[in-house]
């Protein structure tokens, strides 16, 4: 384990102590706010049998939701501690959950496994490069296989709340491809009092061109890129806010890619 698997996994084992939002798993769901949670716009299609990995995507969130509508469910982590709430809600719904613990950066543990789907939660810019976590997905996910996944908005990452000048958010750090970008989290990621052992937020900026190229080199077509629709801004609330900060930036870009590895250059 290289040392930014080591700050990662700390970084959520803190997280988790904090029930930071993302470490809460969700335990009234049904079929009809399963669906909602993980395909909104209805393009996943019937998922009953269906193969899905949830990628970095241990909590107990979406490995419950697809489970409830019938999906063979695999979640892989780097955090222990994610990992049991993934375990915690499959025992809440009495649904089957396979979770296993590892680097996003080496699925060989899943290799020739064919997923239908994967399901990749917010994190490939908690590594410094993108492209080998597209390398292990395209080995995993079954040609015309799904590979669905959220990440930072390469443009503005680094802007905050805090950010506030008086006229706008203010953009300081260089765009430059797998560098660090320092950040802060939001007040509603956790609850601050008593919290300083948290260690700060540390992420990567990759770029829109290795973003689409990377998928590209490996066999992913892209279907859908979606700015995130669950952020509820808000052009007249109070500048500083979060309502206010993503009705002028947008934090978060979301992939939809089909995995057609004939068309992969070079392949």
């Amino acid at each position: 384990m290289d040392e930014v698997a080591q700050y990662n996994v700390a970084r959520w084992r803190a997280l988790a102590e904090a029930r930071a939002l993302f470490t809460r798993p969700l335990l009234d769901l049904d079929s009809r706010s399963a669906r909602a949670r993980v395909d909104p716009r209805g393009r996943l299609g019937d998922l009953e049998g269906r193969g899905v990995l949830c990628l970095a995507g241990g909590g107990g969130r979406e490995s419950a939701a697809f489970a409830l509508l019938g999906a063979r469910v695999t979640v892989f982590d780097l955090s222990e501690e994610q990992l049991e709430r993934d375990r915690l809600a499959a025992a809440h719904y009495r649904k089957e959950v396979v979770t296993l613990r590892g680097d996003m950066r080496d699925l060989s543990a899943l290799h020739g496994a064919g997923f239908d789907l994967v399901w990749h939660s917010y994190s490939v810019n908690f590594v410094p490069d993108a492209r080998p976590v597209f390398r292990e997905v395209s080995r995993v996910v079954r040609p015309s296989g799904l590979y669905r996944f959220m990440c930072a908005n390469p443009f503005v990452m680094g802007a905050s709340t805090k950010d506030w000048d008086g006229r706008g958010y203010t953009l300081a750090q260089t765009y430059t491809d797998g560098a660090e970008v320092e950040g802060v989290d939001e007040e509603w990621v956790y609850e601050r009092t008593g919290r300083e052992d948290i260690p700060p937020l540390r992420e990567y900026r990759h770029g829109l061109g290795t973003l689409v190229g990377g998928l590209a080199a490996h066999g992913f077509r892209i279907l859908e890129a979606s700015e995130d629709e669950s952020m509820y801004p808000d052009a007249d609330a109070p500048p500083g806010t979060w309502a206010h900060f993503v009705s002028i930036v947008r934090p978060w870009i979301t992939f939809l890619t089909r995995h057609e590895p004939a068309e992969a250059p070079g392949r």
